[in-house]
């Protein structure tokens, strides 16, 4: 089991309650992104830089998420595909993509993205909040506490 992490728009913060999750439960944690990153060192931490490029750290981390692993995106798409590969997908807020609302997700984010070519303002989403790094956090420690069960 591993958690792949789209690295690139990933919240600090989230990265470094994704170290400390890694180290406590002893698991590989691999974040993708086109640029360098900075990681503390660790065993069970790496850094993967992919070539610049649109999608290609989400094609990667597609290529190689197995089934039961974890995938930390914000990317609906990413999501969607991750699900269909029997992977599981949290969004830094702490919300879970499932089978059940990923479709209803990437028609509300295709019909968002319709609105605003055709000129109109929607805005963006709300400022990255202590709330939400709250759920995080409790969202990922209750994956991972099932996660390790036999």
């Amino acid at each position: 089991m591993r958690i792949w992490v789209d690295a690139d728009a990933c919240p600090n913060v989230i990265k470094e309650i994704l170290f400390r999750a890694a180290e406590r439960v002893k698991l590989p944690l691999i974040l993708v992104a086109n640029q360098p990153l900075k990681t503390p060192p660790s065993q069970y931490i790496r850094s993967l830089q992919v070539a610049p490029g649109f999608d290609v750290a989400d094609n990667h981390i597609v290529q190689h998420v197995e089934q039961g692993e974890l995938v930390i995106t914000a990317d609906i798409p990413l999501a969607a595909e991750v699900i269909d590969k029997g992977a599981h997908a949290l969004n830094p807020r702490g919300e879970f993509y499932s089978k059940e609302n990923i479709r209803q997700r990437l028609m509300m984010r295709d019909f968002m993205e319709t609105m605003r070519s055709s000129g109109e303002h929607t805005g963006g989403p709300a400022a990255f909040n202590h709330g939400d790094r709250m759920e995080f956090a409790n969202q990922l420690d209750r994956f991972l506490a099932k996660a390790s069960k036999p």
